[in-house]
């Protein structure tokens, strides 16, 4: 055992001992080991104990083993870090700009299912053979997912989706290049118009943050509902409520699906939805509401902005089989205004590949678009198209016209 080891077992007696809450008082948790760290540090000088390298490091690392998460927390706390995975407890990997890599961290099984644990104490949810999968949100935000044995081959399969506060408002994605200023006044004045707009792209694309982005535009004086798998998206707006799928108790009871969490919200007075994203028959339940006047947005995972379109028309289906294309196909034409694509390119930098209007009109069961914005080589340019709903611009008190020809700031 190393002397890390060894402080942060003297240390966690300490706690016992003196009864601190190490989530609670974190200036009295750090005290402590300061004081462990001190004291170890005269008693190696003396004793036949192995001594400590650097005494800062070591507070540091007793830390992260006693109130954070072991070996991970020095990639938690770095911001170019995006996710940590854990294949087997042997491999450990890292993505930073989109780029993967193996890390040198080698734990223990015992080591990752204890990871596991205390990551999962912060939620409320659990993993076991009855529920061998779990989505879970930590402390800072970030999205944890769990696989375990025998649904995978031997090990624990664990993916940590950092949350990191890069942009939250359309003119931080102008900065990072995500977006053109001329691209971003028009999404700008979409969202306050009250368009209802879909947000597609692949994973790790940055449909959340964009989707983040765009709820920061939305006029301060309306009220949002947010419904998530697990919560992502984090609004400033002072009046929003946000709701969070759960999974089902011991008994298999209690579960609270996404879809249910979309109609609960239509009682609760919104004037825009959002939710993080769409994935199964909730799908229906988003196309009903916004097809009934009440604005929002989404996420969804697709190629491209005409995939996005055909996915929303599929999903539905879903629900059931009195569902019928005939019945979504126009409704899909008629809820949606417009898709925004997002990609991640070879070199790590996510940028909007088109932004495309549903004018409502279908032709043969073939929903019509139109490209407003289009990416030409590195460049996303003003296309052709026009938004639907002029008269929503207008009531908002927004020329889309001179919008769209680059004259408003």
């Amino acid at each position: 055992m190393d002397a890390v080891s060894i402080v942060s077992d003297e240390v966690r007696e300490l706690i016992r001992r003196e009864g601190i809450d190490p989530g609670r008082d974190s200036v009295g948790l750090r005290r402590l080991i300061e004081s462990a760290v001190a004291s170890y540090d005269e008693r190696s000088l003396t004793r036949a104990l192995p001594p400590l390298a650097d005494t800062g490091q070591a507070v540091k690392r007793v830390l992260d083993e006693v109130s954070g998460f072991g070996s991970l927390q020095a990639y938690l706390d770095d911001p170019s870090v995006e996710e940590v995975w854990i294949n087997d407890p042997g491999r450990v990997f890292v993505s930073r700009s989109g780029v993967s890599e193996l890390t040198t961290t080698i734990l223990t099984s015992e080591e990752v299912r204890d990871l596991v644990e205390r990551m999962l104490k912060f939620s409320g949810r659990r993993v076991d053979l009855g529920s061998p999968f779990v989505d879970a949100s930590l402390p800072d935000g970030s999205r944890l997912h769990v696989v375990i044995p025998d649904i995978t081959r031997s090990a624990y399969a664990v993916n940590i989706r950092k949350f990191t506060v890069v942009s939250t408002r359309i003119d931080d994605l102008v900065t990072l290049g995500t977006l053109t200023p001329h691209a971003a006044d028009f999404l700008k004045a979409s969202v306050a118009a009250g368009l209802n707009i879909l947000v597609s792209g692949g994973t790790q694309a940055g449909k959340t943050t964009l989707l983040n982005c765009l709820i920061g535009a939305v006029p301060p004086q309306e009220r949002i509902i947010t419904c998530e798998e697990v919560f992502e998206l984090r609004v400033s707006l002072r009046d929003c409520v946000s709701m969070q799928c759960r999974q089902p108790s011991l008994e298999g009871t209690g579960e609270i699906p996404l879809r249910r969490l979309v109609k609960e919200a239509l009682r609760m007075r919104p004037n825009r939805l959002i939710v993080g994203e769409v994935r199964q028959a909730e799908s229906l339940d988003l196309l009903l509401a916004l097809n009934s006047g009440m604005p929002g947005m989404a996420t969804v995972h697709a190629n491209s902005a005409r995939e996005a379109v055909l996915k929303m028309c599929t999903l539905p289906l879903l629900a059931g089989e009195n569902v019928s294309a005939r019945f979504i196909v126009p409704t899909v034409a008629s809820s949606i205004d417009l898709v925004v694509q997002i990609r991640m390119d070879a070199d790590g930098r996510r940028r909007v590949s088109e932004i495309v209007g549903v004018p409502g009109r279908v032709e043969g069961d073939v929903i019509e678009t139109t490209e407003i914005f289009t990416r030409r080589g590195d460049r996303l340019t003003r296309a052709e198209g026009f938004p639907p709903h002029l008269d929503r611009y207008t009531r908002a008190g927004i020329d889309v016209a001179a919008v769209l020809r680059g004259g408003w700031r």
